[in-house]
C-alpha cells in the first residue's frame, strides 16, 4: 500500500492541535516575557504547522498537471450500509488550495504569536494560548479534507465540522481594539460568532437534506461512481430534481463563499476577531464554498448550473458594486478589508459561473491571490491596530513619517487589493473581466466599476491613515519587528513573484478548469471576426 499522503497532509494538523493542547498549562513567571508553558505551545503548534507545509509542498511537487483528474487518491470502506466511503483525491484546483492553506498558517500563527496572552491569568484551569492555536490546527485539518474529499458526504462532514473551532476562535479570542468597555466588547464578540455559526449552519442543514436526495438519486456518495454512471447514461434524474439539489448545495457554499445577500455574517465575523483569525476566515475557510461551487455544483449538477448561471451573474455583480461601495464608506480598518473581500469573492464567482476558460482559471488564480493579498493587508493592518489600540482610520495620520516600513507593506498590501499591475491579484481579475467579458460583454463592463471603486477605498485608507500631519497618538508608534517581517516579508514576495511570472499556477489549474468546463459541456466562444471588422 502506497504512502497515504493527502491523509498524512490532513491528520498532522489534527495531531498538532491534540498536542499543542496538551501542553502542560502555563504558570505565572516574573521575567515580564509571558507565562511558562504558553511558549512552548506556541513553538509546538508552528512547528506542526511548518512540518505540514512540508507535506502539502510534497503533494504538489507529486501532482502531474497533465495526468489524471483526480490524482494520489485514497479509498477505503467507512460505512458500507450508507454507501459512505472515505475517499480523498486532488485536481489542480484542489492542490493550489491546500497549499495556499498550509502556506498561510504558520503566517497566521506567527502573527497571533501573542493573541492570547492576555488571557492566561484568568483561570488555571482554562488554558487560552494552548487552545488557541490549537484551534487554528483543527481549522487547517478540517480545511485540507475538504479540498481532498471526493465523497460527498465526508466532504459535507468536514464542511459543517469546521465551524465549531471557527466559532470559538471568534467569540473566544477576540479583538481587543473595539473601542468599547470589556462587557461591551464580549458581547459584540458573541454576536459575530452565533451570526457566523447560525448562518453557516442553516446553509449546512439545507445541503444536508440536498445530500441525501442526491444519494437517494445516483446511489452513492462518490464523485468517480457519479461521473461514470453520468457517463455511461446510467444515472437518470429530471430535471426539476437537479435543479432543487443544485440550490441546496449552492445555498450552503453562497453562504460560505460569501455571496450577497448572505454576507451580513462576514463583516460582523472579521471585525470582532484578532487579526490572523480574520484572515483564518476569509483566506482560509471562506475558499472552501467557492472551491465547491467548481467541483460539487458544476460537476455534480451541470444542467442546473447553466440554469441557474443569470442569476448568479447578477447575484456576483451585485455582490461587486456593494461591497466596494460599502468598504467606500466604512471607518473601521477591518470591516473595510471585509467589505472589500465580498467584492472579491463576486469577482470569484463572476469567473466561475461565465462558464470560460479564462474566467475559471481566473477565479481558480483569485482564490490563491486574493488570500495572499488579504492576508499581507489583515495583518499589517492587525499590526497597525495593536500599536494604536484603535480600529478607526481617523484615529490614524502620518505613520509612514514614524513607521516606514510599517507605511510601505501596507501600501504594498493595499496595490495588491486593488490589483495593480505587477502584483498577483491583477492576473486574476484580468482573466475573470476577459472571460466574462467574450461572453457576457455587458456583465462585463459593468464589472469593471467594482475596479475603480477598489482603488477608491484602498487608496483614501492609505491616505487617511499613513499620510499627511502626525497624529500625537502614533508619533511615538514602533515600526514593524523581526517577527511581524518575518510574517509580512514572504507574503509580499510571493504577491510580486505571482504577479510578474504567474505560469506555475496557472499551468497547474488549466488542466482542472478543462475538467470542470468539459462536466458542463461548455466551450470558449469563438471571437467575432465579422464584428471586429
Amino acid at each position: 500500500m502506497s504512502f497515504p499522503l493527502l491523509t498524512a497532509t490532513a491528520a498532522l494538523p489534527a495531531i498538532g492541535a491534540i498536542v499543542t493542547a496538551a501542553v502542560p498549562a502555563a504558570r505565572s513567571r516574573s521575567d515580564g516575557d509571558g507565562p511558562r508553558g504558553s511558549g512552548t505551545a506556541k513553538v509546538v503548534a508552528l512547528l506542526f504547522s511548518v512540518a505540514t507545509f512540508v507535506l502539502a509542498m510534497t503533494v504538489l511537487v507529486r501532482f502531474e498537471p497533465g495526468g489524471a483528474r483526480y490524482q494520489l487518491t485514497e479509498s477505503y470502506d467507512w460505512i458500507p450500509a450508507f454507501g459512505v466511503r472515505y475517499e480523498l483525491g486532488v485536481d489542480g484546483i484542489g492542490v493550489a488550495l491546500i497549499a495556499l492553506t498550509a502556506l498561510l498558517i504558520p503566517f497566521v500563527i506567527l502573527a497571533g504569536w501573542r493573541d492570547a496572552d492576555h488571557l492566561e491569568n484568568s483561570s488555571r484551569r482554562w488554558r487560552p494560548t494552548q487552545g488557541f492555536f490549537a484551534l487554528i490546527l483543527m481549522v487547517e485539518a478540517m480545511v485540507i479534507l475538504s479540498f481532498e474529499a471526493t465523497d460527498v458526504f465526508l466532504f459535507y462532514l468536514f464542511f459543517e465540522a469546521m465551524l465549531i473551532p471557527m466559532y470559538f476562535l471568534i467569540g473566544g479570542f477576540g479583538d481587543r481594539a473595539s473601542g468599547t468597555d470589556e462587557a461591551q466588547a464580549a458581547t459584540q464578540r458573541s454576536y459575530a460568532a452565533v451570526k457566523f455559526l447560525l448562518y453557516n449552519l442553516a446553509g449546512g442543514l439545507i445541503m444536508l437534506a440536498a445530500v441525501i436526495g442526491l444519494y437517494s438519486v445516483a446511489g452513492t456518495f462518490s464523485l468517480s461512481e457519479i461521473a461514470q454512471a453520468r457517463a455511461d447514461g446510467t444515472l437518470e434524474m429530471a430535471a426539476s430534481t437537479e435543479k432543487w439539489l443544485f440550490l441546496g448545495f449552492f445555498f450552503a457554499f453562497a453562504i460560505k463563499a460569501p455571496l450577497w445577500p448572505l454576507h451580513t455574517w462576514l463583516p460582523n465575523a472579521m471585525g470582532e476577531a484578532t487579526a490572523p483569525v480574520a484572515v483564518l476566515i476569509t483566506a482560509v475557510v471562506d475558499k472552501v464554498g467557492t472551491f465547491a461551487m467548481l467541483r460539487f455544483c458544476l460537476g455534480l449538477f451541470p444542467e442546473a448550473s447553466k440554469w441557474a448561471t443569470p442569476v448568479v451573474l447578477v447575484l456576483a455583480l451585485v455582490s461587486i458594486i456593494y461591497g466596494a461601495l460599502l468598504a467606500v464608506g466604512q471607518r473601521d480598518i477591518k470591516r473595510l478589508v471585509a467589505y472589500a473581500s465580498i467584492s472579491h469573492f463576486g469577482f470569484i464567482i463572476l469567473g466561475i459561473f461565465a462558464m470560460t476558460s479564462q474566467g475559471q482559471s481566473g477565479a481558480t488564480l483569485y482564490m490563491v491571490n486574493h488570500g495572499l493579498s488579504t492576508a499581507a493587508l489583515m495583518l499589517v493592518a492587525g499590526f497597525l491596530i495593536s500599536r494604536r489600540g484603535s480600529r478607526l482610520i481617523a484615529d490614524y495620520g502620518g505613520v509612514q513619517k514614524v513607521a516606514p516600513v510599517l507605511a510601505g507593506t501596507f501600501l504594498v498590501g493595499s496595490l495588491a487589493t486593488l490589483s495593480l499591475p505587477g502584483l498577483a491579484p491583477f492576473v486574476s481579475e484580468f482573466l475573470v473581466l476577459v472571460g466574462t467579458f467574450t461572453r457576457y460583454p455587458v456583465i462585463g463592463v459593468i464589472a469593471t466599476v467594482g475596479i475603480v471603486l477598489g482603488a477608491l477605498y484602498t487608496l483614501v485608507l492609505y491616505q487617511r491613515t499613513m499620510t499627511g500631519p502626525v497624529k500625537p497618538s502614533v508619533a511615538k508608534m514602533p515600526d514593524l519587528k523581526v517577527r511581524e517581517l518575518a510574517v509580512i516579508g514572504p507574503l509580499i514576495a510571493l504577491l510580486l513573484f505571482l504577479g510578474v511570472y504567474p505560469k506555475p499556477l496557472t499551468e497547474l489549474v488549466d488542466p482542472a478548469v478543462g475538467h470542470t468546463l468539459s462536466d458542463v459541456q461548455q466551450k470558449d466562444p469563438k471571437p467575432d471576426v465579422e464584428a471586429a471588422k
